[in-house]
């Protein structure tokens, strides 16, 4: 069931320690596949040395398995509320990199600062609260998506244009519309928030991106008139 796509996020999945974004297992990818309303992710916990394609699970927007010998990644269920509630996203990725998540612990929004940041995100990351006792107790994961989903509806940011979120204390989530997609957002995250850091230490004054210039970089690749790369 679904073997290509098993393929695609066994690569992208391994793609994470070779971009630096991840050690050990500390990360995960999944797809979805819009026909069967399925997607695939990593097992829980296995080491990547030791991973193979067959390995991944397929599992419902119910958060059920649906195919697979091993247990799902742990955050299975944050992905699939991103499914369910955010829809048009291909592909989800979570990591612990180093640059997003001290953002993340720092409970601060990233700000579009330059236009590597436009070129990727339409305006600021948001940041998202910590859960509540009663959230960690009920079901932690999935109502670690439902956190995810409420900073989007409260701030009234569009996720297509900002595809990824920092949870406050615990590290980003990013999406796209396919695995490759998530996991250049997710290196184009990791790169700004380095930036961001040193630019605040260079100058703590320093002016966010003005909107003109936001509003260019992002539409040039993005909008109804996009121009960058090849047709």
């Amino acid at each position: 069931m679904l073997e290509a796509l098993k393929a695609e996020v066994y690569q992208a999945n391994l793609e994470l320690p070779d971009r630096g974004l991840i050690k050990y297992t500390w990360g995960n990818v999944s797809a979805f596949d819009s026909e069967s309303q399925l997607f695939v992710i990593k097992p829980s916990g296995v080491d990547y040395d030791e991973m193979k394609p067959e390995d991944m699970v397929v599992c419902n927007l119910d958060c059920e398995v649906v195919e697979g010998d091993l247990r799902p990644s742990s955050d299975m269920p944050t992905h699939a509320v991103l499914y369910k509630k955010f829809g048009d996203i291909g592909s989800v990725v979570h990591t612990h990199s180093p640059w997003a998540t001290t953002w993340a612990q720092s409970g601060l929004a990233v700000p579009a600062m330059g236009t590597t940041h436009a070129d990727t995100f339409y305006g600021d990351i948001p940041c998202a609260r910590f859960l509540t006792t009663e959230e960690i107790n009920k079901n932690y994961e999935y109502e670690t998506g439902n956190v995810i989903v409420e900073t989007f509806d409260e701030k009234g940011i569009n996720p297509q244009e900002v595809p990824a979120v920092l949870l406050h204390g615990h590290a980003p989530f990013i999406w796209g519309e396919s695995c490759d997609k998530a996991v250049m957002n997710a290196v184009v995250l990791e790169e700004i928030c380095k930036m961001n850091i040193f630019t605040r230490q260079l100058n703590p004054f320093a002016e966010t991106l003005p909107k003109a210039i936001l509003d260019k970089h992002f539409e040039r690749k993005h909008g109804k008139n996009a121009y960058y790369g090849q047709q």
